[in-house]
């Protein structure tokens, strides 16, 4: 199944959770995807990596929950990428980001246990929803037959991390889990694979669609969690 059918559901999903005046950006090259798209622009990303202790315990269960339910089921993109990619030059990658993913999926679970339930922010609160779905158009691109589509958002999801990876850390100090250290393949190693993979104009392509996809997933997260920080400083 090509995925190309599937993109206007995603770039729906994206609308409704980045609201009317979002738009998805689409960059040229890996790096330009990372810089404009990934977690680290977010504004909301921003105010944490500034003020941290800003945070309510709200905020970081919230954060810890959805990252969780986004991310935290098994197989996930990159166990699902593993299945669809035959190129020899990603299998060492894979290998090691599936493991090493796997340890991420543990640390979640833990911070969410840790973090507390959350609360709706209203009446006809669809936040948990929204993520669910956010998560099906994740399953359906790490599932693409389109040759690049899946390991391009497996590459993009553990270059995104390592940024995550931060937030975490912190909630976990906040709320007493041991953070033990990612043992992910680093960004320069999932760089110069996204490189050695990209070897035609339409594995390329793939690639980069597969990762802004990705991309514009975590970025609707953000502004989620954003919206509804904001609802609950606003009662």
């Amino acid at each position: 199944m090509m995925l190309d059918a599937f993109s206007q559901p995603y770039s729906d999903i994206g609308n409704a959770m980045l609201g009317q005046n979002a738009q998805l950006v689409t960059p040229s090259g890996f790096a330009g995807q990372i810089g404009t798209l990934g977690s680290d622009s977010a504004p909301y990303v921003r105010l944490m990596t500034e003020d941290f202790s800003a945070l309510s315990g709200a905020d970081l269960a919230d954060i810890a929950h959805f990252m969780c339910v986004l991310h935290g089921r098994h197989p996930g993109v990159i166990d699902q990428a593993a299945t669809k990619t035959a190129d020899d030059a990603a299998r060492e990658w894979l290998v090691q980001a599936t493991g090493g993913f796997a340890a991420e999926r543990a640390f979640l679970t833990k911070l969410t246990v840790a973090a507390g339930p959350i609360s709706g922010v209203s009446l006809d609160d669809q936040s948990n929803s929204a993520v669910l779905g956010q998560r099906k158009a994740l399953e359906m691109l790490s599932q693409s037959d389109r040759s690049g589509c899946a390991i391009g958002a497996a590459i993009a999801l553990v270059t995104d991390w390592h940024h995550i990876r931060y937030i975490l850390e912190q909630i976990a100090l906040r709320v007493g889990v041991e953070a033990r250290s990612s043992i992910l393949p680093s960004v320069e190693k999932t760089a110069d694979l996204n490189d050695r993979l990209a070897q035609t104009p339409a594995l390329e392509r793939a690639l980069n669609f597969g990762a802004e996809q990705l991309l514009n997933q975590h970025r609707g997260l953000w502004q989620l969690l954003e919206a509804r920080r904001n609802t609950r400083l606003s009662r």
